[in-house]
């Protein structure tokens, strides 16, 4: 086995840096744009715009040559990165506290919204890497699941951008609808939250609809979105091995093979989660580990919108859009559902 010396280490390091920093730079430059807009419209976030603009600037001229390498660094690396800083927002505490109470809310809607995936994306001949994109996009929590599950499943940047852009549609309409339903059904804001924390799934768009339906209702919803963001953990492990078996050689898989096919940045937001959980850093310490993993999903999200194919797009055409559609509703409905049996409402 030949082992690369260390001693060249910083060299190979500087000429990386130097190869990815032109394209890099322009998806930074990128974020930077969609954070300003996302701050001026909290409802569409930063990571919307900052698709939209990546693929704006990709129907006017795609990135090639010294550009490449930077913007495919940054839809990938970065964005398990980001992933990573995700975990500090995470503690073992709330975990315990909320998930005693939601998480059969949030198993039986997540269970429902992955098995309709894969029945009704098959049956609508949907592409097997955006059904399962929509799938844990709908079923987890929008951008960050499909930024967990994408290395995996070796997503297309093309799947990756349209998947995001149908669950935030539907996102949008949540923001309206919800507020509304859970008027209607008389929920108290504790009952709200669970509601709107297991059936919506971008933060932001949580947030939002939380904040519409009454202020106390804000807190405990974004705590149960924060618990479900932990499913990413066994639902990527079991697609980590679900792919090990679709392109490996058929040998069985031990536990030692399995440990191997859990990606990297998958143990980085356990371990993130981990030390949140201590008390170690303070809540100025934790937000600004969240602005930062947010910032690195909006340049991540640049790199993924500058590499979009459009053409792969039309061909896709309005199956997924209709898919989320779907799932969306079945979520709601299991959600609601679910509370019901539960004593929830």
């Amino acid at each position: 086995m030949q082992v690369t010396p260390v001693a060249t280490l910083p060299q190979r390091l500087t000429a990386r840096g130097v190869e990815v920093a032109p394209g890099l730079l322009l998806c930074l430059a990128i974020a930077a744009v969609a954070t300003v807009i996302g701050k001026l419209a909290p409802i569409a976030g930063s990571a919307i715009p900052a698709v939209i603009i990546g693929v704006l600037i990709a129907v006017v001229r795609k990135p090639r040559g010294r550009v490449a390498p930077g913007v495919g660094y940054a839809g990938k690396f970065v964005l398990q990165c980001a992933v990573v800083l995700l975990g500090a927002q995470l503690s073992l505490k709330s975990i315990v506290e909320v998930g005693a109470q939601s998480f059969p809310v949030m198993l039986s809607s997540l269970a429902v919204c992955l098995l309709a995936a894969w029945l009704i994306g098959r049956a609508l001949g949907i592409d097997r890497g955006i059904r399962t994109l929509i799938g844990v996009g709908t079923g987890i929590c929008g951008a960050s699941a499909i930024a967990a599950v994408s290395p995996i499943v070796r997503a297309k940047s093309h799947d990756i951008s349209y998947a995001i852009s149908t669950i935030f549609l539907f996102n949008i309409l949540a923001v309206i609808v919800f507020p509304i339903i859970g008027h209607a059904l008389g929920m108290t804001p504790e009952a709200f939250g669970l509601f709107a924390g297991t059936a919506v799934n971008d933060t932001s768009s949580v947030v939002a609809a939380a904040s519409v339906f009454s202020s106390a209702a804000l807190g405990f919803a974004v705590v149960v979105k924060l618990v479900r963001t932990l499913m990413i953990i066994p639902i990527s492990i079991t697609l980590a091995v679900v792919e090990g078996r679709r392109n490996g050689d058929g040998a069985r898989l031990t536990p030692m093979r399995i440990f191997k096919l859990i990606p990297w940045f998958l143990f980085g937001f356990i371990i993130v989660a981990c030390i949140a959980s201590t008390g170690i850093f303070s809540p100025s310490v934790v937000s600004a580990l969240t602005e930062v993993s947010v910032f690195l999903v909006a340049t991540a999200l640049a790199g993924i919108g500058l590499s979009t194919d459009l053409r792969a797009i039309r061909t896709a055409g309005l199956r997924p859009l209709l898919l989320g559609g779907i799932l969306s509703v079945l979520v709601t409905v299991t959600t609601l559902g679910t509370m019901v049996l539960t004593g929830h409402i």
